[in-house]
């Protein structure tokens, strides 16, 4: 008896046991499925990006590097120059105020192999830094290039143009490395570029950076501007060297910088592509830059002033402030306060754009002018004639 009642003691204790291991399953599984909906419903689940295998780079431009370093070289140039100022004391004392003085100053900078038989595309004022101070002359001008592989020549000044500040050098020598010239129009803004040069004189130096901006003007560098702007680290030294883009096509030649400590701030300018190659086509033909002009005419921009006194839409466009009788715009029926709008098919912008379009023109053909009078628009056929001076 005492043994049944013992027996039936541990069967209601098994069966206990196990009625409580299936009860705390069951909640237990429904606590984790609570909690797993829980959190579908309070945190969405967020994508991220797996991380980059260690050693592995967002882009590769070493090879683009090694093949368009070679095409970049060093440039120095020795002058030799005589200047003239006036001395009063020498006047007052000797009746001789005009006094000339000599000296020799030197210039470093980078230039680009443009062709394998030795033309190098540079900026003007790394070979003619003293040119365009007044009263001043170079007499001599030695030019000495270091390529790639250390071989030192002298090269001879092609032709100059200070409206650009570019410049064409030629060196005696042949199956030089060049890199390809690209087509600055097509640039967009954040495209990745290198800049290559010779900064500080340290040879073959490479930055990178992106395009800034395109189509950059009145910077007051030069006359005729199209710069693209770029963060790319240039620094004295740069001037002349190559802008690149990730195909390892030139587009654009280094120029200037903007700085207030001298150095690098993030903001570089290069002569685009586009026009640098017009420029070396000139000198190389002509040993000048010839352009297109329609005449002794004074523009200046479009105001909102302007544009409502003249019955124009907007402020894009050119308007005729003076005008000489005899050039070929006057001539044609153009006349003061007209708002040119267009050149050539193309709408004008501004009086640089203008500028531009007129420079491009070959000498000796005959554009169609538009211009906005009296709110009405007209055309004109005005002869390209050469224009005097830059």
């Amino acid at each position: 008896m005492m043994k049944q009642r013992l027996l039936s003691i541990v069967l209601l204790v098994a069966i206990a046991f196990a009625a409580s291991l299936v009860l705390t399953g069951r909640m237990r599984d429904a606590n984790e499925a609570g909690a797993q909906n829980q959190q579908r419903t309070s945190q969405p689940q967020i994508n991220t990006p797996a991380p980059l295998r260690p050693g592995a780079t967002l882009m590769d431009f070493t090879t683009i590097a090694e093949r368009t370093v070679p095409a970049v070289v060093n440039i120095s140039a020795r002058q030799i120059v005589r200047q003239r100022f006036y001395d009063p004391l020498g006047d007052l004392l000797y009746g001789r105020g005009i006094r000339t003085q000599r000296g020799e100053s030197n210039a470093v900078g980078s230039g680009v192999l443009v062709s394998p038989d030795g033309y190098i595309l540079t900026n003007n004022h790394v070979v003619a830094a003293e040119a365009d101070q007044p009263n001043l002359t170079i007499e001599q001008l030695d030019v000495t290039i270091t390529l790639s592989d250390k071989r030192e020549l002298p090269a001879k000044v092609i032709g100059t143009d200070a409206a650009t500040d570019l410049a064409l050098l030629k060196i005696d020598a042949s199956r030089l490395p060049t890199m390809p010239w690209g087509d600055s129009s097509k640039l967009k803004v954040a495209e990745w570029v290198l800049a290559i040069g010779n900064p500080y004189q340290l040879s073959e130096t490479v930055t990178l950076g992106i395009v800034s901006a395109v189509g950059r003007t009145g910077l007051g560098v030069s006359t005729f501007e199209d710069f693209i702007q770029t963060d790319a680290a240039i620094n004295p030294g740069n001037s002349g060297g190559a802008l690149v883009n990730a195909r390892g096509e030139l587009i654009g030649i280094n120029t200037v910088i903007f700085s207030r400590s001298g150095g690098y701030q993030g903001i570089g300018f290069a002569v685009s592509s586009n026009l640098a190659r017009r420029i070396f086509d000139e000198l190389r033909q002509y040993g000048e830059v010839r352009r297109g002009s329609i005449g002794g005419v004074a523009l200046r921009p479009v105001t909102t002033r302007i544009a409502q006194a003249y019955g124009a839409p907007d402020t894009r466009g050119a308007f005729v402030q003076q005008m000489l009788r005899e050039s070929s715009a006057y001539r044609a029926g153009i006349e003061p306060e007209d708002i040119i709008i267009g050149f050539n098919g193309t709408d004008v912008q501004d009086p640089g754009h203008l500028e531009r379009l007129m420079s491009d023109a070959p000498i000796g053909s005959t554009a169609t002018v538009r211009v906005l009078r009296g709110g009405k628009r007209l055309d004109f056929r005005v002869p390209i004639q050469k224009r005097n001076g830059a």
